[in-house]
Order: structure tokens, then sequence, then C-alpha cells
């Protein structure tokens, strides 16, 4: 696998809330989830109960799409990524390994009956206006 760019990383590493879009029967939804950046598998971890609609969906058609953002009226300063890749259900090893990272993240979720999901990004779209107007910065998996 390519290593992303040092500044996707970092942005992925700093920001903790996602929108996660899905589509069924060409239906389009969006949600805003709280995640755990994992680097080595190039990942988003987050929680979700098996009964929203961006789960039902996610999992009947597991490609996905996303983004996450600074907020700020400065044009200067704009910064986002746009990603896709495909929604896991993690077992196993990859389950422990998940929940190890997202509780490390969000403490609180321990006291949570919840399930992890992993999203893992396929390809990622990174824009800095600060590294120059419309700069982008592009991984492919």
């Amino acid at each position: 696998m390519e290593v992303p760019d040092a500044k996707i990383i970092a942005f992925l590493k700093k920001h903790h809330v996602l929108t996660l879009a899905t589509t069924v029967d060409n239906q389009p939804w969006c949600a805003n989830c709280f995640y755990a950046f994992n680097e080595q598998s190039m990942s988003l971890v987050f929680t979700s109960g098996y009964e929203t609609r961006h789960i039902k969906e996610g999992t009947q058609n597991p490609k996905v799409a996303g983004s996450i953002v600074l907020e700020t009226s400065v044009v200067g300063k704009i910064q986002g990524i746009q990603f896709s890749g495909e929604l896991l259900l993690p077992e196993g090893e990859m389950a422990d390994q998940i929940k190890h990272a997202y509780l490390k993240r969000f403490p609180f979720a321990a006291l949570m009956e919840t399930t992890l999901w992993v999203l893992r990004i396929d390809y990622a779209k990174m824009t800095d206006n600060r590294l120059g107007f419309g700069k982008k910065l592009i991984w492919t998996r």
C-alpha cells in the first residue's frame, strides 16, 4: 500500500467527525459519526447501531463515500478530505484492534453498548488551500 501524504494523515488524526454517504436503490443518505483513525489500515473506525439508516444501507451496499472538513470562512484556510471506500464489520483480531483504537480516542464509549464499524478508505482527495488555492493531494489504495 502506498503511504499517503503526511498532511492527509495529520488531518485525519486531528479531526473526529466524518460525514458518511450511502446509497441504495438510487436513494442517497448521509450521516455524521465520531471516528478514530487507524493509520496502519488507512481506515476510520466509528460506532453505530444496526437499526440506523446508514448502517442498513451500508451493509446492503458497502461501497460508501464521505468527507471530513475544517469549518472556516477564511478561503485561504479551507481544508477537507473527500473519500470513498468500503464499510466493514470487523471480526476476530481486527475487532480487538479497532476497539482499542476507538476507546483510546473516545474512552466514554466503553460505557455504551454499540457496534464498531470500519470504513476502509480506498481513495482520498484532500483540499488544502494553505498550500495554494485549490491544492489537492490524492491517495489511492
